[in-house]
């Protein structure tokens, strides 16, 4: 039977008048094209459903053009809390700035990470997605991520994009004082996190090697 993945995607898109996000879109594309190509059966979903915005800064004229089928699917992306979340295998979180603002936050992604995790479906996020893992937590009331070897987005690359003033919170920090041994390369390197059910990419660039990650653990 082929697997079904959950891919969770912000709504968010104006930090202020001049300043816009959402999602960055070689963090959708390039996974969503592996699981389609694996032969999953993939609902993509965020917290409002309805469009879920790009981050212009992602979009170019030198991204592949199978990025932009991709990309259709996040204009219409179904309602989080109308998904049956346990008829899913795995689920994977895409950044861009906007998850930290409303995935951080969210009540129905809690829900849905922590029963995947106690269940032991694969649970996979990347840069700034790693922000819709920090509320759940596992049966004891602990975090999910105490203890585990977790990558995300660091200080050094939001100080780079210059981007550090504009957040809620430091994602690097938070992640640290939830009790996870927060695991950095060099900026923009290719790097991924496995520990048990869950994978955590650094950045963009990590995209893909999470999204094959998820498929050789599924």
């Amino acid at each position: 039977m082929a697997k079904n993945v959950l891919i969770v995607t912000t709504n968010f898109s104006d930090i202020n008048d001049d300043i816009h996000t959402g999602v960055w879109l070689e963090e959708f594309a390039v996974p969503y094209l592996v699981f389609k190509a694996t032969g999953y059966n993939i609902t993509v979903a965020s917290p409002k459903g309805g469009n879920s915005p790009i981050d212009e800064n992602s979009l170019s004229c030198s991204n592949p053009m199978e990025w932009d089928d991709a990309a259709k699917n996040l204009k219409n992306t179904e309602k989080l809390s109308d998904i049956n979340y346990k008829e899913f295998d795995a689920i994977f979180i895409p950044g861009g700035h906007g998850p930290m603002f409303d995935l951080a936050e969210d009540e129905n992604l809690k829900n849905i990470v922590e029963y995947m995790y106690n269940n032991d479906k694969l649970i996979s996020a990347v840069c700034h997605g790693i922000a819709g893992l920090l509320l759940a937590k596992d049966s004891c009331g602990n975090s999910i991520l105490k203890n585990k070897h977790i990558t995300a987005f660091t200080n050094k690359e939001e100080k780079i994009v210059k981007m550090t003033e504009f957040m809620p919170f430091s994602l690097e920090d938070r992640i640290k004082k939830l009790g996870a041994v927060f695991i950095e390369d060099k900026p923009w390197s290719e790097h991924v996190e496995i520990n048990c059910n869950i994978i955590t990419g650094q950045n963009q660039n990590s995209a893909l090697l999470a999204a094959e990650s998820v498929v050789s653990l599924i």
